[in-house]
């Protein structure tokens, strides 16, 4: 599935990306999905934080990395569990939930597509 299918359907004609949506399709309450954005709970609750920068860009890199690896890892589920638990050898065993949350999903982004290309982990 294409990046921008999945992302598309995430983003309200506003351009924000709808907290309530990702949630649901990742299973999972606000106050997780906040922290696996690395973010902190009101981010996503309360619309003046949630509207924020700094907020939408750090779940809309949590949706691209969830697309790039969502069909090599078989589901959105499937990726999801592959970005929070997944020791990527390359940033120490970091996994990419932790890179997101030290503001570092560029690295991860770049990780990704270098395997897309067929390079090593």
């Amino acid at each position: 599935m294409a990046v921008a299918s999945i992302l598309g359907d995430m983003i309200l004609p506003d351009g924000v990306v709808a907290t309530d949506r990702l949630a649901d399709h990742l299973h999972l309450t606000k106050a997780e999905l906040a922290q696996a954005a690395g973010l902190s709970r009101d981010a996503v609750s309360k619309t003046a934080r949630l509207h924020s920068r700094n907020t939408q860009a750090r779940l809309r890199d949590l949706v691209e990395i969830i697309n790039r690896a969502q069909p090599w890892a078989g589901s959105v589920q499937q990726a999801f569990a592959w970005y929070r638990s997944q020791p990527l050898p390359s940033f120490g065993d970091q996994t990419a939930e932790d890179l997101v949350r030290e503001g570092r999903a560029e690295a991860v982004k770049r990780y990704l597509s270098r395997l897309a290309l067929g390079g090593f982990a």
